[in-house]
């Protein structure tokens, strides 16, 4: 097996422009971290050997930016996202990761269906890292007052996760990663097990925030018209072993909403070339029959 690759710190790169009309740079988009990975690779130890999740994968997130992976599944999105979050470490390639003043940066998780506390009311939910980090009782009760209001959940402090929609979980998981104030947000499928409606709304939602925080996102789905909706850069990902196909640049300016997506023509343009791109890895993922199932 290959040496650990070595997380290190890279001077951030500029910001570049999601279409032709924007600005090569604002506050906003500066406000993220940055991502390179090059020639990132992950292996598994099984029953019968070995299996990559991933390899020689190239990735690069620019501060600000908002990437969207797709992918069949088992190609090893998770595994990436994880590697990304300091959950795993990758056995080959390198991670370069930046914060916007040069330094490691700080980065949260929203993971797919209910991962909030039950046992914790929701402000409880929101305060739950700044609580770990020491952070006094007055600044929590600030932070968690406004990131409620943020995610229109101010009403609701008191009240526990069983008392919420799926809807109103998610939003609270949302909340409670942005408490901590991350230069990256790692989002595995948030809205994957949520009814139709109510995702819409949550990706109004989550690009609202996003405008508004210029945290840099990379966000996991298997949905085409959600990654066209939410992606400033769609990366297309091939079936195991993990590999990126594509990086497809979404042009439509923002702010931005469903509705605007879908009336658009180009919009078709890019669910056409994703799918294109997408529909042989899935029956080549289908078809294939390994010793692990891996995301």
């Amino acid at each position: 097996m290959a040496a650990l690759a070595p997380v290190r710190p890279q001077t951030p790169l500029p910001a570049r422009p999601v279409a032709p009309a924007a600005p090569v740079a604002t506050p906003r988009a500066l406000a993220g971290g940055q991502i390179v990975a090059t020639g990132l690779g992950r292996r598994f130890e099984v029953a019968d050997g070995w299996v990559d999740a991933i390899r020689d994968v190239d990735l690069a997130v620019a501060p600000g930016e908002f990437c969207v992976l797709v992918g069949p599944s088992g190609c090893g999105k998770t595994t990436l996202l994880r590697i990304l979050a300091g959950l795993d470490r990758p056995t080959s390639g390198t991670l370069d990761l930046a914060g916007p003043a040069g330094g490691p940066p700080r980065n949260a998780m929203v993971f797919q269906g209910r991962s909030v506390f039950p046992w914790l009311t929701v402000r409880a939910n929101v305060e739950y890292g700044l609580k770990l980090r020491g952070v006094g009782r007055r600044e929590r009760r600030a932070v968690s007052d406004r990131l409620l209001e943020t995610v229109g959940l101010a009403g609701f402090a008191r009240t526990y996760p069983h008392q919420l929609s799926g809807g109103m979980r998610q939003r609270v998981a949302i909340a409670r990663a942005l408490a901590v104030d991350p230069d990256i947000l790692l989002m595995d499928e948030p809205f994957g097990a949520l009814d139709e409606q109510t995702r819409y709304l949550l990706q109004d939602e989550l690009l609202r925030i996003w405008e508004s925080t210029g945290k840099t996102v990379v966000f996991i789905t298997h949905s085409i018209d959600e990654a066209i909706t939410l992606a400033d850069t769609i990366v297309v990902m091939g079936a195991r072993p993990g590999t990126v196909k594509a990086t497809i640049p979404v042009p439509f300016s923002r702010p931005r909403g469903l509705a605007q997506v879908r009336s658009d023509p180009a919009s078709a343009r890019i669910f056409e070339q994703v799918w294109g791109l997408l529909r042989d890895e899935v029956r080549d993922a289908r078809a294939a029959r390994g010793p692990v199932v891996l995301r």
